[in-house]
C-alpha cells in the first residue's frame, strides 16, 4: 500500500511542503495520547467567548510549538488564538490556518473529532481558498485517518500500527447523496435555509449530524449529500470560521468534485477581511449546492 511519503513524492510536492505535511501527520499520535488526560473543560475562553475544552488549548499549544520550531512556516492562524503567530526566522514561506481540535465537546462521549489544516504559500494566512497549496484533516475515530489534497484530487490515508500512513482511498469523489447535517435550530434559521431543508426532506433526505464538522463532512465525502451551518436570524454570518474551517474543508470538497457555497458564492472565492471571520457554510454534492443556491435566488 502506498505510504503518505510515497504519494507526496509521486505527486511532485516540493520538499518543504512534503516535510510540512508529514510533520503534521505525525502529530496524530501525541494528540490521541492526550485525549485521556485532557477531557474536561478549563476555566478559559477562546477569542469568541466560548468555553474551551482542555484538549482545545493543549492541541493548539502543541501544534503551534511543533510547527513554529520546524522552520517551515512563516505565519500560523488558529481558531484558538487571538493574533496571527509570526515566525520571522523560518526558512520557508508557508502559512498555516487551523482548527486544532474540531468537535472537542464530543471527546468525553468518545465520538470522532479532528484537526483541520490549510497550507498557503507566500507567507500570509490572509488569502482566499483558491490560493491554498494543500489542505488536510486528521480524523480521530475507530481509525486515525488523514484526508489530503495537494491540488490533485483527494486521497485518504489510514495510520497503521507502526504509525505509518497508508493509502486507504484514492481519488475520492463526492457522490450525489441524500444525507444532510445542519447546525442551528429551526426557529433560528433564515427563510431560504428553511425552504431548502424542507425541500430535500420531502425528497427523502436523511439527517446525519454529530456536531463535529470534520466528522460530519467525512460522511458527506464518503456517501454524498450536504453539510451546512447556515446564517441564523440573529447571527447572519453563521457560526463557523472562514479561514480555519470553511476554506480547508471547502478546498478538499471541490477537489473531490463537490461544491461549496455561502448561499451565493463559492467559499473559496471569499477573500478574508480578518482572521476570525465567520461565514455560512454549505458543502457537499454538486446537486445539493445547486438547490441551496436556488433557494437563495443565486445563479452561477
Amino acid at each position: 500500500m502506498t505510504t503518505l511519503r510515497e504519494y507526496l513524492e509521486s505527486a511532485g510536492c516540493e520538499a518543504g511542503l512534503r516535510d510540512l505535511i508529514l510533520l503534521i501527520g505525525r502529530q496524530a499520535t501525541p494528540i490521541r495520547e492526550a485525549f485521556i488526560t485532557h477531557q474536561a473543560y478549563v476555566d478559559s475562553e477562546n477569542v469568541f467567548g466560548e468555553q474551551q475544552a482542555a484538549m482545545d488549548t493543549w492541541a493548539d499549544a502543541w501544534i503551534t510549538r511543533v510547527l513554529g520550531e520546524s522552520g517551515l512556516i512563516r505565519e500560523l492562524a488558529s481558531e484558538e488564538q487571538e493574533e496571527v503567530a509570526v515566525f520571522p526566522d523560518s526558512a520557508h514561506e508557508y502559512a498555516i490556518v487551523m482548527d486544532p481540535m474540531d468537535g472537542s465537546s464530543l471527546i468525553q462521549t468518545n465520538l470522532s473529532v479532528g484537526t483541520i489544516i490549510g497550507i498557503f504559500g507566500n507567507g500570509s494566512v490572509m488569502q482566499s481558498g483558491r490560493n491554498l497549496k494543500a489542505a488536510l484533516y486528521l480524523l480521530y475515530g475507530p481509525m486515525t485517518t488523514l484526508t489530503l489534497s495537494v491540488g490533485q484530487g483527494v486521497q485518504v490515508f489510514a495510520m497503521d500500527k507502526d504509525g505509518e500512513y497508508r493509502l486507504l482511498h484514492r481519488d475520492m469523489t463526492i457522490p450525489e447523496g441524500k444525507n444532510y447535517g445542519t447546525g442551528g435550530t429551526r426557529p433560528t434559521w433564515v427563510a431560504p435555509h428553511r425552504a431548502f431543508i424542507e425541500a430535500i426532506e420531502e425528497e427523502g433526505a436523511k439527517i446525519r449530524y454529530t456536531g463535529s464538522f470534520v466528522a460530519d463532512f467525512h460522511q458527506i465525502l464518503t456517501y454524498g449529500g450536504v453539510y451546512c451551518y447556515p446564517a441564523l436570524n440573529e447571527k447572519p454570518t453563521g457560526k463557523l470560521r472562514l479561514l480555519y474551517e470553511a476554506i480547508p474543508i471547502g478546498f478538499i470538497a471541490e477537489q473531490a468534485g463537490g461544491k461549496t457555497s455561502d448561499g451565493r458564492q463559492s467559499l473559496l472565492d471569499i477573500v478574508p477581511e480578518k482572521p476570525h471571520q465567520r461565514t455560512p457554510i454549505y458543502v457537499g454534492s454538486p446537486g445539493m449546492i445547486r438547490k441551496v443556491e436556488a433557494a437563495f435566488g443565486t445563479r452561477r
